[in-house]
């Protein structure tokens, strides 16, 4: 088939396909097929880039980052409504419509609790995306927007511009995840699903925001050029038609049906796919809307029901730690089992010590607890009035629960964390920081490998991998014992890396690959820096104090001490490799910027470093010579800013000769 009629035969199965999947929630094919076809069309597109389209299905990952989001003018503006915390509130003003429009007919939506968007189409085509802002300018997220699966790229049969309103929402089960990650890397919980879909929608990369699982209901048509409708409803199924994943509603007339309604939508907000704060009543008729007009900040026609939260005692049974991949001590209370929101609720977060100290949170308290955007139960307040008289404040333990290696603060000063170099909590994550490409680049070692050596008891610690045996690894895969060889070759290959990299996968925090080389090429061996004061970590260049005490804390554990003997006895090398002969570049610090074409940055760097300099990423006074490529961006107007030399590519190549 010649290559253009597959691209866009390719397209259009990978967009029904999408449309399925994300809209209709009816997956059409397996996810194996789909990555395929995927695959083909990607490198159709590169081999023909005269076929590219930016509405092609292969778009969807983000593209180039923004230093900032431009501001955006909506056309019709995008209306805030008017809240009503009760039904009597919402019946005063549903009458109020009845009186001057009588047996007037309306839609009731779920309130989705998101970010309100406005999505623009010329000629059918997504040309633009921007968030309500204050409801006349908002700003051009149209690249977050894109990696948005279920927002469609091309629709058929649209009229020449079109102008619909949506909210952008992160779903539960995103949310989860995205919360996972966040505790594996010792980073803080979102607090709710809504700021996190804000957050996301507001990355200045779009990559990140392609990552983080968003998605979005339609809800309103804001301009339709040549397109005329009677009511909303017809509206909301005209925008089905062309594939819009279009907001559930119900058109009803009587008081008592949009009641009934209202508390359906409630009580079944726990099998939505997202949260909710609250059900949208919106008049039908488009011409009794214009009769009825708007306030200066409300439509007349809509109110929005605000649902309360839902709060209910219980008793503090136990507080249990946890500890996270990156060792991150997390404290959890154990609570009574109360009906919350739908659900059974057993646990609450509970944070930090900040968190448990600043409550007075203790052990047998009574206490008001909610869930935090629908999704994470957490303690409002104790009941003093209960408190027992034997109860004792609580403070998490010194040493790790699970390892029990004293713990520290992080540098933010909010988590406590293990500092166990073979803490059992840490070990999936250590060892594939120990093996990862800056480190010892052990290919071949991924996740689910490594997952099934610990899961069968094989490895306790980075150390145990360089006393693997064909035995151990030849029943991981089904090509048995060719893989193993394989394996087993690049495990003993690692033995010779350098001492810088051996330094930084030892995972000591604050230790950098730059602080790795820093070190090994200062000490010139592992005996000599675990040997070292904290005087002389702290006259390293570039280790400060924090650095410094990290790194000499580090070494003192028995723990690490246990895990560098065991490496001394499997054979890795201990001694730094690198020696610097010609030291043109000795203290002198150079920045990269824009896209070079004689090497990768990392060449660059290495360069850089081979004749005694120092690479890095930001610009400052203390900078040496910014190198730009293509596409320089705010790193080059700040060199200039400050009177720093700037290098062109050429210029910085001739320096290495």
């Amino acid at each position: 088939m010649d290559p253009k009629q597959r691209v866009a035969q390719l397209r259009e199965i990978l967009t029904q396909a999408n449309y399925q999947y994300y809209v209709l929630d009816q997956p059409s094919m397996q996810d194996f097929e789909y990555d395929q076809l995927m695959r083909e069309l990607e490198m159709l597109e590169v081999q023909h880039p005269e076929l590219a389209s930016a509405d092609s299905p292969t778009q969807r990952v983000g593209g180039e980052a923004v230093s900032q989001f431009e501001k955006v003018t909506h056309p019709v503006p995008l209306m805030s409504l008017q809240d009503v915390f009760s039904l009597e509130e919402l019946h005063d003003f549903l009458n109020k419509i009845d009186s001057e429009q009588p047996e007037s007919a309306f839609s009731v939506e779920p309130k989705i609790d998101g970010l309100s968007v406005a999505l623009e189409y010329v000629d059918g085509r997504f040309v633009r995306g921007a968030t309500r802002g204050d409801g006349l300018v908002g700003e051009d997220v149209t690249e977050n927007l894109k990696t948005i699966r279920s927002i469609p790229m091309v629709l058929e049969d649209a009229p020449r511009r079109l102008i619909v309103r949506g909210e952008v929402f992160m779903p539960k089960k995103s949310f989860e995840r995205l919360n996972a990650r966040q505790e594996e890397l010792g980073k803080p919980l979102f607090a709710n699903p809504r700021n996190a879909a804000a957050g996301s929608l507001r990355q200045l990369d779009p990559k990140i925001a392609a990552k983080r699982g968003l998605d979005i209901y339609i809800f309103n048509i804001q301009l339709a050029e040549g397109v005329e409708f009677e009511s909303h409803c017809q509206s909301l199924e005209y925008l089905k038609n062309l594939k819009f994943k279009v907001i559930p509603y119900e058109k009803l007339t009587s008081l008592s049906d949009i009641d009934r309604q209202i508390r359906s939508i409630d009580e079944n907000r726990e099998n939505l796919i997202c949260d909710i704060d609250g059900a949208v009543v919106k008049l039908d008729d488009l011409a009794q809307r214009e009769r009825l007009g708007a306030t200066a900040k409300f439509p007349r026609w809509a109110a929005a029901y605000k649902y309360p939260p839902e709060v209910k005692p219980t008793v503090i049974e136990d507080i249990v730690v946890q500890v996270g991949r990156t060792g991150v001590l997390t404290p959890k209370a154990v609570v009574r089992p109360v009906r919350l929101a739908g659900t059974t609720v057993t646990s609450a977060t509970l944070h930090n010590q900040d968190f448990i100290s600043q409550r007075d949170i203790r052990i047998g308290d009574t206490v008001r607890i909610r869930k935090a955007g629908e999704i994470i139960p957490e303690i409002l307040e104790v009941d003093l009035s209960k408190r027992p008289s034997e109860s004792q404040p609580y403070f998490l333990p010194a040493n790790c629960p699970v390892c029990g290696a004293p713990v520290v603060k992080d540098e933010e000063g909010a988590f406590l964390r293990c500092t166990g170099a073979e803490c059992p909590a840490q070990l999936s994550r250590n060892i594939a920081h120990f093996v990862s490409r800056d480190a010892m680049d052990i290919e071949g070692l991924g996740e689910s490998i490594v997952e099934n050596l610990i899961g069968r008891g094989l490895i306790h610690s980075a150390a145990d991998i360089y006393y693997l045996t064909m035995e151990d690894l030849s029943s991981l895969w089904k090509s048995g014992t060719t893989a193993a060889k394989k394996l087993l070759s690049a495990i003993e290959a690692s033995k010779q890396q350098d001492l810088s990299r051996l330094i930084y996968a030892l995972g000591i925090r604050q230790v950098g690959t730059k602080t790795g080389k820093v070190l090994a090429s200062t000490f010139g061996n592992l005996d000599a820096l675990m040997e070292s004061s904290l005087e002389e970590l702290v006259a390293v260049p570039d280790v400060g104090e924090i650095t410094a005490q990290s790194i000499h804390d580090w070494f003192s554990q028995p723990q690490s001490q246990h895990l560098i003997e065991r490496l001394r006895q499997a054979g890795v090398n201990f001694t730094s490799l690198r020696t610097v002969t010609d030291t043109r570049f000795a203290g002198m610090t150079f920045v990269l910027t824009g896209a070079l074409s004689r090497f990768t940055r990392e060449e660059a760097a290495a360069c850089i470093e081979n004749f005694g300099g120092k690479s890095s990423g930001s610009v400052s006074k203390k900078t040496t010579y910014v190198v730009v490529g293509e596409n320089a961006g705010s790193k080059e107007r700040k060199a200039r800013e400050l009177g720093i030399p700037i290098l062109t590519e050429e210029e910085f190549w001739n320096m290495l000769q």
